[in-house]
């Protein structure tokens, strides 16, 4: 018997919330096309505070039960919800970041300044052997970033040589006297990171000339077929786009987009990532809806261009940059992570699924330690963090097949300024299920939601829920279980229709049969 998912992230902010019951879903069961590519939920990891090291890399000998130098809890937990792909070594350190200073016996390689990130020392412990077995023990994809920025053509085509050539070359002939005998699968090869900024300072017509030049020579060996990513704009600038599809978009797979939520909306005072009011949480989640026009007007660009759609659009850094913890160091950008933040990543996934005849990968920034973290680590210390339980419970729609949905939403209204509380995204899977993700953004009403699924018929629903009781709880070592997941019974079947009663401030998954 086929049955229906329905993942449903909300928003409540205490026992007594009034409910409404303007809300209204239609989904067309019987009527997907485009699949969601799992690559949408990938992630990004950088050298860039503990994210690396304490986050991934402890090293042999250390106490913390590792593989070959890899922690094991963060192992599991990644693999728990599926990571499809991890972009590395950044970041604006890809551009600075020369890749044989990472190779051979680790007491050899040489020791440099990170100049982004802090000014601390990288001894280059974790290079290029260490990551791909990392991916091969996640079970995902790599995503190189090359170095566009301070390095040369020869050095970024010795690279992909050095990976995936399995002939004989000096490049190949250095990997296996490194200890790796058969060639890497890398698919997904970015030139450059940010080339407008820390990548270069680089306009986009300069970038176009210098990508053509370095894509010529990321070559393919073997069976191994690149996926080459270019550059593409911050936020807003639609004119970057407009060059490099004008000039590039035949050289080209992948075109990236970067979108940061700063809450405030002031990247000199971004905000706390757990002393805030509704306000400011009002203002971070409209914030971060603006993700939305970003993704359709870039779109329409390359559209233009690529009517095929050929050219994936990558948004291969986004989540939530705060104000960094009190006491820390501020180039780390180490932030705790809260139920808004959970909240604005449902709202941003659903926004990727809705558009992936577009997108094709995105990817939050960073995995652990950094930003808009899944993982938190302290020592032999490991905590998942709310964002994380949205991963694990969306995970069911990588490589599902989008359903068209239609919703009609109350408003939540803050100041004079209205937001829809709820924005939705659904999929069918290759065995017939169902799932559906749904956002109410509102902190204070409980909404009711009449939701129709059009050919198909809905006998039996049970469901999961993350939430708690303030919008900003967050998980710590002492208390890590704050926020998390826990049965829901909020949805009945009545007469064939599903009639579902959200609290505030979670995130629902239902399974229908």
């Amino acid at each position: 018997m086929k049955k229906v998912i329905l993942i449903f992230t909300m928003a409540i902010f205490g026992a007594g919330s009034s409910v409404f019951a303007q809300n209204k879903l239609v989904i067309s069961a019987d009527q997907g096309k485009e699949i969601i590519s799992k690559h949408i939920y990938g992630h990004f990891s950088e050298h860039l505070g503990h994210c690396i090291y304490g986050g991934y890399w402890v090293g042999e000998n250390s106490p913390i039960p590792n593989t070959r130098g890899i922690r094991n809890d963060v192992v599991k937990a990644l693999k728990d919800i599926q990571i499809p792909n991890l972009r590395w070594p950044g970041g604006c350190f890809a551009d600075e970041y020369h890749w044989m200073d990472g190779i051979g016996p680790r007491d050899k390689r040489p020791k440099m300044v990170n100049t982004n990130w802090g000014g601390v020392t990288e001894d280059n412990s974790f290079g290029t052997h260490e990551f791909l077995d990392l991916c091969e023990q996640l079970g995902c994809e790599p995503y190189i970033t090359g170095n566009l920025g301070s390095g040369s053509v020869e050095e970024m085509s010795k690279w992909i040589e050095y990976i995936t050539f399995d002939g004989e070359s000096p490049m190949a002939n250095l990997r296996r006297q490194n200890g790796r005998e058969q060639p890497w699968k890398v698919r997904f090869w970015g030139v450059g990171n940010e080339s407008w900024g820390c990548g270069g300072n680089m306009t986009p017509d300069f970038y176009a000339d210098q990508y053509r030049r370095y894509a010529t020579y990321c070559r393919d060996y073997g069976d191994n077929r690149l996926y080459k990513i270019a550059c593409g704009a911050g936020g807003d600038d639609y004119n970057w786009t407009e060059v490099l599809m004008k000039n590039i978009n035949q050289q080209m797979q992948g075109l990236s987009l970067h979108h940061y939520t700063i809450p405030t909306g002031d990247w000199s005072k971004k905000g706390s990532a757990t002393r805030f009011d509704e306000a400011e949480y009002f203002n971070t989640l409209s914030n971060t809806l603006f993700m939305k026009e970003l993704i359709n007007k870039h779109a329409a660009i390359m559209d233009q261009y690529d009517p095929q759609k050929q050219i994936g659009l990558m948004v291969d850094e986004w989540g939530i940059w705060t104000d960094v913890e009190p006491g820390t160091n501020p180039g780390f950008l180490y932030q705790q992570n809260s139920l808004r933040d959970a909240i604005l990543a449902a709202i941003n996934l659903n926004i990727f699924n809705n558009r992936c005849d577009r997108v094709k990968m995105a990817n939050i920034a960073q995995t652990v330690n950094v930003l808009q973290a899944v993982i938190l680590t302290d020592g032999e210390k490991m905590l998942l963090t709310p964002t994380y339980w949205v991963y694990y419970l969306y995970k069911v729609h990588q490589d599902a097949t989008l359903l068209p949905v239609s919703v009609t939403s109350d408003a939540y209204e803050m100041n004079g300024k209205k937001i829809d509380a709820i924005n939705v995204s659904a999929s069918k899977d290759a065995s017939g299920k169902i799932h559906i993700t749904l956002v109410n953004i509102d902190p204070n009403k409980a909404q009711t939601i009449d939701t129709e699924l059009q050919g198909f018929t809905a006998k039996k629903v049970t469901g999961k829920i993350l939430t708690s009781a303030k919008i900003n709880d967050c998980n710590t070592f002492d208390k890590p279980n704050t926020v998390n997941v826990k049965d829901f019974n909020g949805a009945e079947l009545s007469d064939g229709k599903l009639n579902i009663t959200l609290p505030s401030q979670s995130v629902v998954m239902l399974e229908i049969e």
